[in-house]
């Protein structure tokens, strides 16, 4: 158990039989009554945020969690196959558990996230950033690089990202997993 006043980011807690993971929190000292914690959570399984306040000393289930870091492999059916870098243990992941799934190449090692009392694999993530060749995009223009014009391109895992015009084909990027969005050009 955990008191609702020790919530910080990161904290896994469940509520209602789900977990959720505190994306936000703050103290609030109203001038009348008691402090209260307000809240966001994010529902492990859907992703959907929860806005919720506790009042402090309110007690909560808290999870353990532990975070291993697990090479992709190849797909499955609907699954995704990881390996522990440690012990070579295969595991199937859902697709749908796998955040920036569309960003992910044979190879790439993600963060996986476990329910520490019962193995339970609650999800997997990318790293923020990735780098990938570009397969396809239009033709760029030299010297196009005072505005700030994007154009879609087309990455080596079949995602599409919107990058500047002075990008061309068989290029390598900067591509953030959470948004999907260019960060900048990668020189070899």
């Amino acid at each position: 158990m955990i008191n609702s006043q020790d919530i910080k980011n990161g904290t896994c807690v469940r509520i209602d039989s789900k977990l959720y993971f505190c994306v936000e929190f703050q103290h609030v000292k109203p001038g009348k009554g008691n402090t209260i914690m307000r809240t966001k959570l994010k529902d492990v399984v859907t992703g959907r945020i929860l806005e919720r306040r506790f009042n402090i000393g309110e007690k909560l289930e808290d999870v353990r969690v532990e975070r291993r870091p697990y090479q992709y492999l190849y797909q499955e059916g609907e699954n995704l196959m990881f390996m522990n870098q440690e012990t070579f243990d295969q595991i199937p992941i859902g697709h749908d558990l796998v955040t920036g799934v569309e960003f992910m190449k044979e190879g790439d090692v993600v963060e996986v996230v476990f329910d520490a009392s019962t193995e339970a694999v609650l999800f997997a993530e990318m790293p923020v950033k990735t780098a990938l060749k570009i397969t396809y995009t239009e033709p760029g223009l030299k010297g196009d690089t005072a505005t700030n014009t994007l154009k879609p391109a087309t990455v080596e895992t079949g995602a599409t990202v919107r990058v500047p015009l002075f990008i061309n084909e068989g290029e390598k990027i900067l591509v953030d997993t959470r948004e999907g969005s260019y960060i900048e050009r990668v020189r070899e």
